[in-house]
């Protein structure tokens, strides 16, 4: 019996040898997925100046890539309008400045930003709509959108992949100020969420709108077609099946053997039975 019991206590430090080993290496290789699902700047930050125009409407919105700078020449009263791309599990930040004449009245500025079914969306947080006092050299104004989405439910608002569009105008301009040049500038960026967003299920497709080109049958005859819209991430639209939630599934799945055969191992018997 003594010797049974002898040989049960030191079974105990070993088996938690090979527990902590097990657990240690685990823990080492999942250290790269968690620092992978750290939110990150857009990773366009470095790509430099974008267009130097803007559209006027939803149509002709200017094509701008997460991480550019839009410029453009207006005048007080207009609307301006970009796309930009955004995928799932990221969050949009759309910033604006307006750079405003010497002498001018109260001016309010606003963003809005669609989807591309052309749903406007709620911003978190940010200044989406901002009063410049009389005189006032700029006004600045920021919109953080609600992360992106890979799939939602068909009467919800939330927002999915594809094209989003900016819109930037002057709202109740004095009638004294209209037709005043403004210089704006626009910036787009995101940061990646990660699997905290990650939900089951994906768009067949990414809501890109089409946008008509003129497509040449022959030499002497050409035919408007659509065709979809050039712009999309850096990296290509996210399939949407995969998320570092996987990875942590995975980990625990792992754990949790490792668990049961420690578990095991510490309450099984010698496999005899005592003497008498």
């Amino acid at each position: 019996m003594t010797r049974t019991r002898s040989a049960r206590v030191l079974g105990v430090p070993r088996v938690l040898k090979v527990l902590t080993g097990a657990l240690l290496a685990v823990g080492l290789a999942a250290a790269p997925a968690a620092a992978d699902t750290t939110p990150s700047a857009s990773p366009a930050e470095d790509s430099g100046t974008g267009p130097t125009t803007a559209g006027t409407s939803f149509r002709t919105a200017t094509e701008l890539d997460q991480g550019q700078t839009g410029t453009a020449d207006a005048s007080a009263g207009d609307y301006l309008y970009w796309s930009f791309p955004a995928d799932s599990g990221q969050r949009p930040t759309v910033t604006a400045t307006v750079k405003l004449p010497e002498s001018h009245a109260a001016q309010t500025w606003q963003i809005d930003v669609y989807d591309g079914l052309r749903r406007r969306q709620a911003c978190q947080y940010g200044a989406q709509t901002r009063t410049a006092a009389a005189g006032a050299a700029s006004v600045e104004l920021a919109c953080v959108l609600r992360t992106v989405r890979a799939w939602s439910e068909p009467w919800a608002n939330d927002p999915l992949p594809g094209t989003y569009y900016l819109r930037l105008t002057a709202l109740g301009v004095p009638t004294a100020d209209l037709g005043l040049p403004v210089s704006t500038e626009v910036r787009v960026g995101s940061k990646d969420i990660g699997g905290a967003a990650a939900v089951d299920g994906s768009l067949a497709e990414p809501l890109v709108p089409g946008v008509a080109v003129a497509v040449e049958q022959s030499e002497e005859d050409s035919t408007a077609g659509a065709v979809l819209s050039a712009i999309e991430p850096e990296d290509g639209w996210a399939s949407g099946w995969w998320s570092d939630r996987w990875v942590w599934t995975a980990i625990g799945g792992a754990l949790a053997a490792l668990a049961g055969i420690g578990g095991y191992a510490l309450t099984r018997g010698s496999g005899r039975p005592p003497r008498p």
